[in-house]
């Protein structure tokens, strides 16, 4: 922050910037903590390479370009990704016992003195705008790409393989299934292609005259290719022995899971999901990559006060924090974040998952098998049999579970889990239909989050947009927004394959559950009269939340009216 502020006040005093756009850009720093070079070049007032020749001469030091530069990848292991964003600092180039090092603030003789402890190298320091800094350290410590192309190539028995569980087949049927060279290259090129293009389900789709191949990237199913239709039936017995599930078995739905390893160390899981159809057998692979999962909360979409709010309800001893939104809203990853935020040693967790996602260190987490009768109600049975302390089911679906769930809520146990309702005041009417009596709602229940997920403008092709008035009040903006609002939109570039958008983030209608609320509850007032209540205690409804991300650039207008509802006006 010293950094940043000795920096605004040369760039004041050398008139390159007004006082006016200092304070502007330290406020939207503060909001958005980022850098505050970062604020200033995204708001217009001065671009990343006017302050980098400025900071060179202002210490006469030599600027640097890092865009423009490749870096040996060698020269990068020698500091880590840690010291270069304290510090802000990036290893460019060695030269014999010295190493060139980009800074934003070569004056920071701690940072150089760090530096040169760490490494034994004599440090000669160049200068670069740390918008530019951080946007390098992102590009070279990244998890590197696995090339599609380079796995292919000698993959057979190198490269990717199927790992191994107590319940593989023996090694005779997957020698027997694999002899068609064609449909095993097949089968791994729709994996590996998925996961270079990032995304989250394939669907492989048969139907009369075709068999087409989908990826859902982003939120959103993008057809990918066509496959000869005379290898539906291969391409499924494949997949199927992939995942250990009954080849022979073509009537009844099946779900299995299929293991990874690819080259270079990285993982994979696939949730795979088989349906017969009449034109034979649709399969779903859900792709869990465990490098992916975020669950850090800061970084989730969350605002400063909603934040607040729900890691509040979250470190009470005892209620319920119900999460809801459609499949594929995100409130896995919510709830994850909730239980590493809450996994102590002095804490008994245990979840009840259908299917478990991903295996959490240090958590008690049950499978359900409706089948032989172990579902959410019977495992939240046993859990209470087991000293818990927090428990999570994870879905809501009828009255017993529900009974069960409040009970745990009202006997000093934390209780969170899942509904299927459009909106945080829905979520009350759905327990209140499903028999749960409005005093033991507002007796039990800490909080309600809804959420969504909208997808991220591209930052390497983000690019502002006039957008017509009476367009963005439909939407939701008040006039007091629309002044002086710049509109962001990606036009498309190779990065983001074209579509503008890249990445998503979480829209959340945090909900705590006040005494203003529980009034309305017990007075039988109805989901409308809720939400207006709701508005009333300062909370953002998610239209609201989405119109905070367009404002900040996050988010498109279109995004947000695609995945969120007008609010009752």
């Amino acid at each position: 922050m010293a950094t940043s502020n000795r920096l605004g006040e040369l760039l004041v005093r050398e008139k390159l910037i007004s006082l006016q756009q200092l304070r502007a850009a330290q406020e939207d720093q503060k909001k958005n903590n980022t850098s505050l070079g970062a604020a200033l070049a995204k708001m217009g007032f001065i671009s990343d390479q006017a302050i980098t020749e400025f900071l060179s001469q202002q210490y006469r030091v030599q600027a640097i370009n890092l865009s423009e530069y490749e870096i040996d990848p060698d020269v990068i292991k020698l500091v880590s990704k840690d010291v270069c964003e304290r510090h802000k600092v990036l290893p460019v180039s060695r030269s014999g016992a010295s190493l060139i090092l980009a800074m934003a603030d070569p004056s920071n003789l701690h940072a150089i003195d760090d530096i040169k402890f760490l490494t034994g190298f004599n440090i000669e320091p160049v200068v670069s705008a740390e918008g530019i800094i951080q946007k390098a350290i992102e590009k070279y410590y990244s998890a590197p790409d696995i090339s599609y192309d380079e796995i292919m190539e000698g993959f057979d028995e190198q490269e990717i393989e199927v790992a191994e569980t107590e319940d593989d087949i023996s090694s005779g049927d997957l020698a027997r299934a694999s002899e068609d060279a064609p449909v095993v290259r097949l089968c791994n090129a729709i994996l590996l292609n998925a996961i270079k293009k990032r995304a989250s389900d394939i669907h492989i789709e048969p139907y009369e005259k075709n068999l087409r191949v989908r990826y859902r990237i982003d939120g959103v199913l993008h057809e990918e290719m066509a496959p000869p239709m005379k290898l539906k039936n291969a391409i499924a017995s494949r997949l199927k022995i992939m995942s250990s599930l009954d080849i022979a078995e073509r009537r009844l739905p099946q779900d299995g899971r299929i293991k990874l390893k690819l080259g270079k160390g990285r993982e994979m899981d696939f949730r795979v999901s088989v349906l017969p159809t009449i034109w034979g057998e649709k399969i779903v692979l859900r792709l869990l990559d465990k490098s992916n999962l975020q669950l850090d909360m800061t970084k989730l979409g969350f605002e400063q006060k909603a934040l607040d709010d729900f890691k509040y309800s979250i470190s009470q001893p005892y209620g319920m924090v119900l999460v809801t939104g459609p499949t594929g809203s995100g409130k896995t990853t919510t709830l994850y974040s909730a239980l590493s935020e809450l996994n102590q040693p002095n804490t008994n967790i245990s979840t009840a998952e259908d299917p478990v996602e991903y295996n959490l260190r240090g958590i008690n987490q049950v499978q359900q098998h409706e089948d032989i009768g172990l579902n959410f109600a019977a495992s939240l049975r046993a859990f209470l049999r087991q000293d818990p302390d927090i428990i999570m089911v994870g879905e809501i679906r009828d009255f017993e579970t529900a009974e069960i769930a409040v009970k745990a809520a009202l006997t000093g146990h934390l209780v969170l889990s899942t509904l299927h309702t459009n909106d945080a005041p829905a979520t009350i009417s759905r327990l209140l239909n499903m028999g749960i009596e409005p005093f033991l709602v507002t007796a039990s229940v800490n909080m309600v989050v809804a959420q969504r997920l909208a997808r991220k403008i591209c930052n390497a092709c983000k690019t502002p947009v006039e957008v017509d008035e009476a367009v963005l009040l439909d939407v939701g903006f008040t006039r007091d927004q629309i002044k002086g609002c710049v509109i962001q939109k990606g036009a498309g570039c190779a990065e983001c394959n074209g579509s503008g958008y890249r990445g998503r983030i979480a829209l959340y209608e945090v909900m705590p559950f006040s005494q203003r609320l529980k009034e309305q509850v017990l007075q039988g007032g109805s989901t409308n009269e809720i939400k207006m209540a709701m508005i009333e205690d300062g909370v953002k409804t998610l239209r609201m939340a989405g119109i905070s991300k367009v404002l900040e650039g996050v988010t498109t207008v279109e995004e947000v009216t695609r995945v969120t509802a007008a609010d009752n006006r």
